[in-house]
C-alpha cells in the first residue's frame, strides 16, 4: 500500500502545483475548480492509503524475500453468473423513461425494480447457488 500511496501523492502534488499556473494562464473557473477537486480527491485517497498501509502487515507484494508459493490459496469469493443485475438495470432504465413520459410507468418499474433487487440480494439463499 505504500507504493500506491506514493503514486497517488505524486499525482496530487502535481495537481497542486499545476492548478495555480492554470488559473493564472487561463482564468477559467471551471477548469480550475476541476483541478482543485481532483487534487483534493487525490489527497484524500493518499491519506486513506497511508492509513491502511500502517494498519496492515507487509503484503507479499511489498516484501523482497517473498516466495510465489506463499501467495497460494483462496483469494476470495467470486459469484457465479446471475440474471438479476440485468433485470435490475432494465427496471432502472424503465424507471428513468417513466420519469420522462409518465409516472405510472415509473411506479410499475419500481415494483419490478424492488423484485429484481430482492432477487439479487437473496440469490444465494435459494435455488442453484444456495449456501
Amino acid at each position: 500500500m505504500k507504493a500506491e500511496a506514493w503514486i497517488i501523492a505524486s499525482v496530487s502534488i502535481f495537481l497542486v502545483i499545476v492548478t495555480p499556473i492554470y488559473w493564472i494562464a487561463s482564468e477559467d473557473p471551471t477548469g480550475t475548480t476541476a483541478l482543485v477537486m481532483a487534487a483534493l480527491l487525490g489527497l484524500l485517497l493518499t491519506f486513506f492509503l497511508a492509513v491502511v498501509a500502517k494498519q496492515i502487515p507487509a503484503r507479499l507484494e511489498d516484501r523482497d524475500d517473498a516466495e510465489i508459493a506463499e501467495g497460494a490459496g483462496e483469494y476470495g469469493f467470486y459469484p457465479p453468473w446471475s440474471w438479476w443485475p440485468l433485470w435490475a438495470a432494465l427496471a432502472i432504465l424503465v424507471m428513468l423513461i417513466g420519469a420522462i413520459f409518465g409516472w405510472w410507468l415509473f411506479a410499475m418499474a419500481s415494483v419490478f425494480g424492488v423484485i429484481a433487487l430482492c432477487g439479487w440480494v437473496f440469490e444465494y439463499y435459494r435455488g442453484l447457488f444456495a449456501h
